[in-house]
C-alpha cells in the first residue's frame, strides 16, 4: 500500500506505506503540538495512507516543513536500513522536501 503527503492541492508526494510511516513518525515525536502528533500516530496505526498538511494549522505546518528541510535526509541517513536501494530512498526524500519549496512555505527560523 502507498502512502500520499498533500502539502497544498496540486503538490503531493507519494511514497510506500512503509516509507510514508517512517515519514511520519520521524514527525511525531519532534512535533510540539500534540494534537497533531496523536493524529499522525492514527494514520500510522490504522494504515491510512494519508496526510493533508494543508488541512493542519499554520504553525504547525510551518513546523513539519522546518523539521523536514532541516532533519529528515540526516536522519534517513543514520536510521534507515543500507540497503542496495536507500540512496535511491534518500533521493526520494529529498523529493518530499524539494515539494516543501514547490508548495511555497516559508523558511522558518522558528518552530514551538
Amino acid at each position: 500500500m502507498a502512502g500520499l503527503i498533500v502539502l497544498k492541492p496540486g503538490v503531493d508526494w507519494t511514497a510506500t506505506g512503509g516509507l510514508f510511516d517512517w515519514t511520519l513518525e520521524f514527525l511525531i515525536s519532534r512535533l510540539s503540538d500534540r494534537q497533531t502528533a496523536n493524529h499522525l500516530q492514527e494514520i500510522v496505526d490504522n494504515n491510512l495512507g494519508s496526510m493533508w498538511v494543508s488541512d493542519l494549522p499554520d504553525a504547525t505546518q510551518r513546523e513539519i516543513v522546518s523539521h523536514w528541510r532541516s532533519g529528515l535526509i540526516a536522519a534517513g541517513q543514520q536510521h534507515l536500513p543500507d540497503t542496495e536501494h536507500k540512496a535511491d530512498v534518500i533521493c526520494h526524500l529529498q523529493e518530499l522536501v524539494d515539494a516543501t519549496y514547490s508548495a511555497g512555505f516559508q523558511e522558518s527560523v522558528d518552530h514551538p
